[in-house]
Protein backbone atom coordinates (compact mmCIF):
# COMPACT_ATOMS: atom_id res chain seq x y z
CA UNK A 1 0.00 0.00 0.00
CA UNK A 2 1.04 3.49 -0.50
CA UNK A 3 0.99 4.19 3.19
CA UNK A 4 1.49 1.47 4.93
CA UNK A 5 2.29 -2.23 5.22
CA UNK A 6 0.37 -5.71 5.59
CA UNK A 7 2.28 -8.54 6.48
CA UNK A 8 1.24 -12.18 7.49
CA UNK A 9 4.10 -13.74 9.23
CA UNK A 10 4.66 -17.60 10.79
CA UNK A 11 7.72 -17.31 13.43
CA UNK A 12 10.23 -19.47 12.85
CA UNK A 13 11.12 -21.84 15.85
CA UNK A 14 14.87 -22.13 16.79
CA UNK A 15 15.02 -26.14 17.43
CA UNK A 16 18.64 -25.54 19.17
CA UNK A 17 16.96 -23.33 21.48
CA UNK A 18 13.20 -24.46 21.67
CA UNK A 19 12.03 -21.14 21.30
CA UNK A 20 10.01 -19.16 18.75
CA UNK A 21 11.23 -15.83 17.71
CA UNK A 22 9.21 -12.77 19.04
CA UNK A 23 7.67 -10.64 16.79
CA UNK A 24 9.06 -7.58 17.83
CA UNK A 25 12.32 -9.03 17.04
CA UNK A 26 11.04 -10.34 13.47
CA UNK A 27 9.79 -6.68 13.16
CA UNK A 28 12.87 -4.93 13.81
CA UNK A 29 15.00 -7.22 11.81
CA UNK A 30 12.21 -6.44 8.53
CA UNK A 31 12.24 -2.24 9.41
CA UNK A 32 15.96 -2.34 10.01
CA UNK A 33 16.93 -4.27 6.61
CA UNK A 34 13.88 -2.46 4.38
CA UNK A 35 14.51 0.94 5.85
CA UNK A 36 18.39 0.77 4.70
CA UNK A 37 17.80 -0.43 1.25
CA UNK A 38 15.05 1.97 1.05
CA UNK A 39 17.31 5.02 2.22
CA UNK A 40 19.79 3.73 0.17
CA UNK A 41 17.79 3.46 -3.10
CA UNK A 42 16.28 7.18 -2.55
CA UNK A 43 19.69 8.33 -1.77
CA UNK A 44 18.58 9.97 1.95
CA UNK A 45 18.95 9.02 5.48
CA UNK A 46 16.59 9.15 8.26
CA UNK A 47 13.38 7.29 9.53
CA UNK A 48 11.35 5.20 6.92
CA UNK A 49 9.08 3.69 9.69
CA UNK A 50 7.14 4.67 12.65
CA UNK A 51 7.73 3.09 15.83
CA UNK A 52 4.86 1.67 16.93
CA UNK A 53 3.33 -1.37 14.71
CA UNK A 54 0.11 -3.81 15.20
CA UNK A 55 -0.10 -7.38 15.36
CA UNK A 56 -2.16 -9.64 15.81
CA UNK A 57 -1.63 -13.63 17.19
CA UNK A 58 -4.36 -15.70 14.90
CA UNK A 59 -5.52 -18.98 16.56
CA UNK A 60 -7.33 -20.94 13.51
CA UNK A 61 -6.52 -21.33 10.23
CA UNK A 62 -9.93 -19.48 9.39
CA UNK A 63 -8.11 -16.51 10.96
CA UNK A 64 -5.45 -17.15 8.63
CA UNK A 65 -7.33 -17.75 5.78
CA UNK A 66 -9.60 -14.34 6.55
CA UNK A 67 -6.84 -12.36 7.25
CA UNK A 68 -5.19 -13.63 4.34
CA UNK A 69 -7.89 -12.39 1.76
CA UNK A 70 -7.85 -9.21 3.93
CA UNK A 71 -4.36 -8.34 2.66
CA UNK A 72 -4.91 -9.70 -0.59
CA UNK A 73 -8.19 -7.29 -1.20
CA UNK A 74 -6.49 -4.21 0.54
CA UNK A 75 -5.41 -3.00 -3.15
CA UNK A 76 -8.64 -3.33 -5.07
CA UNK A 77 -11.22 -2.12 -1.91
CA UNK A 78 -8.37 1.26 -2.68
CA UNK A 79 -9.46 1.20 -5.44
CA UNK A 80 -5.28 0.98 -6.71
CA UNK A 81 -5.98 -2.05 -9.06
CA UNK A 82 -9.47 -4.51 -10.74
CA UNK A 83 -7.53 -7.78 -9.07
CA UNK A 84 -5.23 -7.73 -6.03
CA UNK A 85 -3.03 -10.12 -8.71
CA UNK A 86 -2.89 -6.57 -10.63
CA UNK A 87 -1.18 -5.41 -7.26
CA UNK A 88 2.82 -5.37 -8.32
CA UNK A 89 3.72 -5.08 -4.78
CA UNK A 90 1.76 -7.80 -3.67
CA UNK A 91 3.58 -11.07 -2.99
CA UNK A 92 1.98 -13.96 -1.60
CA UNK A 93 2.82 -17.97 -1.08
CA UNK A 94 0.66 -20.60 -0.34
CA UNK A 95 0.91 -21.01 3.11
CA UNK A 96 2.14 -24.87 3.78
CA UNK A 97 -0.87 -25.35 7.06
CA UNK A 98 -1.56 -28.88 8.00
CA UNK A 99 -4.69 -28.24 9.52
CA UNK A 100 -6.94 -26.76 6.36
CA UNK A 101 -10.21 -28.60 6.59
CA UNK A 102 -9.80 -29.43 2.31
CA UNK A 103 -6.02 -31.52 3.22
CA UNK A 104 -6.36 -34.86 4.24
CA UNK A 105 -4.64 -35.89 7.78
Amino acid sequence: MPDHVHMILIPLVDEKEQKTWAMPEILDAVKGASAHLINKNLSRHGPVWQQESFDHVLRSSESLDAKIQYVLDNPVRRGLVANSVEYRWLWYQEPENPYRPDVPA
